[in-house]
């Protein structure tokens, strides 16, 4: 069949749930029978987030290509199950990349470049990729930004122009709103959604379907009142009320019918009735009472949260499997180098060390690592993460002070962690990093081999330092495990300590690929820990309270 187009427009104000919406249409599209793909469009002239800061940006979702790409990635994985590529997001830097590179090869033909048709052309070359490469027969668009944003232009041209390239039955446009309220009236406020319609509409695209959000339930006046002011038939115009659950969205939007309204714009029928009880059991296992464990997250970046998105999310996913709430204590890791910091690791059940570059704060994160290791506290390191664990043990248990990673003191003499000997030795931002999907053999009798229950893994790499390989066999002895390898056996993927209930750190970054329907095996493994850890601190309290 013809690949149909779904475009996903934002108005009012960013970060209002665009991706969390084309991730959910892409759940109940998938369960009515449909190969689903989602790409993100983002507006910004940078190249890709890979270098952005996680202040500005959050977290960079590495896919299994190893490209770098934007956070609503990781919803589109997580809420549709799928794997996406590098095609499925790209940024106007790398179109206009493109261009100018096929201007000074003189593919032109020293023909005038203009935005349009050759950057519009560019952007519509590129979401026709997504189509080539994965055969998906609806294709998902989110616009990144919001309309009316003078660098989102080209693009909104440019899925104008799709509409009369690929014809109306085969095109839909999807446009988010938001619906402020105004506390001292208590209302709430249909006219930015009107003007950000009317400024659509000036471009050239009537929406389809309006989807309005807002933290108050949408009368079905409001609804009828968009419906009247922005030229779109009242079914068309979808409630969207802010849960504190972010996997109940698809529930909540199937319920209003979108998705078969979708089907019927882009002239399709359900192929079979949406089954949506396993998600539906999801949010009934997270509404449920549960005992809560406390997790502390210990990061560089831990003031915007969205730079931990997929640790945080796969947290949750093993919670729920764990029948337990997880509360995240937000701990800076610049913090935890000062004198008497240690305390609120005190008041935790569980550390996570996650990733970072750079030299702020790992001296914070390598203490972490010194604490749970010493007060048995189950511990998950992830990338630096990893290396802390690593720095910590070196110093303190093999008594080599001076130990430190060559990305964090290059001065040292003990670099516990370095480039790969065939490396060289480019320091810059743009230096060779490992990225996306290597193997990694799993070492018999060790956490790591029961929590996968297989032999060899496949897990998303970004990094570019190593654990250098010369200490294993020290590390071993006085008791920490290699316990994951590449295949050729020359790079450390995984390490865990003996004689500690849980302390494991892995070079890759398993929360890109945790799913809520499907969480990955060592946050399982960790959560199952840090359960036990809170159960048996909550009998001894109990004991000692009934002796007293």
């Amino acid at each position: 069949m013809t690949t149909k187009y779904i475009f996903i427009t934002g108005g009012v104000l960013s970060s209002i749930g665009k991706g969390v919406t084309a991730a959910a249409i892409g759940r109940l599209l998938k369960a009515r029978g449909f190969s689903i793909a989602i790409q993100k469009l983002d507006p910004y002239i940078n190249v890709d987030p890979g270098t952005m800061s996680p202040y500005q940006h959050g977290e960079v979702f590495v896919l299994d290509d190893g490209s770098e790409t934007d956070l609503d990635l990781g919803h589109y994985e997580r809420f549709v199950d799928i794997r996406l590529s590098k095609v499925c997001h790209f940024t106007t830097g790398q179109v206009y990349a493109e261009v100018i590179q096929r201007e000074r090869r003189g593919d032109y033909l020293g023909g005038t470049i203009q935005v349009i048709p050759h950057i519009t052309n560019e952007i519509k070359r590129r979401i026709s990729l997504v189509d080539k490469e994965t055969n998906a027969e609806i294709v998902l668009v989110e616009v990144g930004g919001t309309v009316g944003d003078i660098e989102g232009l080209p693009f909104l041209e440019a899925i104008r122009q799709m509409r009369l390239d690929l014809g109306r039955e085969n095109t839909a446009y999807v446009h988010l709103t938001w619906l402020p309220h105004i506390g001292a009236t208590g209302e709430l406020k249909t006219k930015p959604t009107q003007h950000s319609v009317r400024e659509l509409r000036s471009i050239g695209i009537i929406p389809d379907v309006i989807i309005a959000r807002a933290d108050y339930p949408i009368a079905a006046d409001l609804q009828e009142k968009i419906s009247l002011f922005c030229d779109v038939k009242t079914n068309a115009v979808i409630p969207m009320v802010t849960t504190p659950i972010l996997y109940e969205v698809p529930l909540q939007i199937e319920n209003t019918g979108v998705a078969d309204l979708l089907l019927n714009l882009l002239d399709l029928e359900p192929r079979q009735k949406p089954d949506l009880q396993a998600w539906e059991n999801i949010i009934t296992k997270i509404k449920q009472p549960k005992p809560s464990i406390r997790i502390a997250l210990v990061g560089k970046y831990v003031e915007l949260h969205d730079a931990y998105l997929s640790v945080r999310e796969a947290l949750t996913h093993a919670a729920i499997a764990n029948d337990v709430e997880v509360n995240i204590t937000w701990v800076q890791s610049c913090d935890l180098e000062k004198e008497d910091s240690l305390a609120i690791l005190s008041q935790v059940d569980g550390i996570v060390v996650p990733s970072g570059f750079g030299n702020r704060g790992v001296e914070g994160k390598i203490k972490a690592a010194t604490y749970a290791r010493v007060n048995q506290v189950p511990y998950l390191g992830l990338c630096l993460g990893m290396q802390a664990m690593v720095i910590d043990f070196a110093r303190h248990v093999l008594q080599l002070e001076t130990t430190h990673s060559s990305a964090s003191d290059p001065s040292t003499l003990a670099q516990i962690t370095d480039l790969p000997p065939d490396q060289p030795d480019l320091m810059n931002k743009n230096s060779p990093m490992r990225l996306g999907l290597y193997p990694c053999q799993l070492q018999p009798n060790t956490i790591a081999r029961q929590a996968y229950q297989k032999s060899l893994v496949v897990e998303r790499h970004r990094h570019r330092f190593e654990l250098s390989y010369e200490y294993c066999p020290a590390l071993e002895q006085a008791g920490m495990i290699c316990s994951g390898l590449s295949s050729d056996g020359r790079l450390v993927e995984i390490v865990e300590v003996q004689e500690h209930p849980f302390m494991l750190g892995t070079q890759f970054h398993p929360e890109f690929l945790s799913r809520p329907n499907a969480p990955h095996p060592l946050f399982l493994a960790f959560i199952k820990a840090v359960r036990q850890r809170s159960y048996t601190l909550h009998q001894e309290k109990e004991a000692a309270h009934e002796e007293n």
